[in-house]
């Protein structure tokens, strides 16, 4: 069996395993962790700036992000030159925000019109069996999903990243 087919045999089964899982996102590859995941944020950043315009696109992050990937991912989106809203959970969506209330005779403080949030989410997962890891990265109703193999210490891409709109 050649390469390009293991990995593309490897690919689908772990593809159809993340569909059982109960926990929806979050990075579930578990410590001790011995890959840079500095790297794999970097090469996120990179993939969704080929698709969201920087400086142009506003993100909402919908899950806490205390692991390395996910401080990571932040420090990257920025760098990049989006804006990253961070999770709060007490914090409704940014569509969803109530107006300041007005007493009578109060002006009416007009905010500025901001964009949009696109609700951010991401899944880092890891299979020994095979050695890949999967990266999904759930933006509004899309996701973008790349497969990587550890050699090394290091995370190499094992395909392209697949988008589902």
């Amino acid at each position: 069996m050649t390469m390009k087919r293991f990995a593309l045999v490897a690919l689908v089964a772990f593809a159809l395993g993340g569909c059982a899982t109960t926990v929806p996102y979050g990075n579930f590859v578990q410590p001790p962790v011995t890959v840079d995941q500095q790297k794999l944020a970097g090469d996120a950043a990179k993939q969704l700036a080929a698709l969201w315009p920087p400086a142009k696109t506003r993100f909402e992050l919908q899950q806490p992000t205390p692991d390395e990937f996910g401080a990571a991912l932040v420090s990257n989106l920025r760098a990049a030159g989006y804006a990253v809203v961070e999770y709060a959970p007490e914090r409704t969506s940014s569509a969803g925000r109530a107006a300041p209330e007005q007493t009578a005779g109060e002006p009416v403080a007009v905010a500025p019109p901001t964009m949009a949030a696109l609700p951010l989410r991401y899944v880092l997962d890891h299979d020994a069996g095979s050695g890949l890891y999967r990266l999904t990265l759930l933006i509004g109703s899309q996701s973008i999903t790349r497969p990587y193999l550890e050699q090394n210490r290091t995370l190499i891409p094992a395909g392209y990243w697949a988008r589902k709109e």
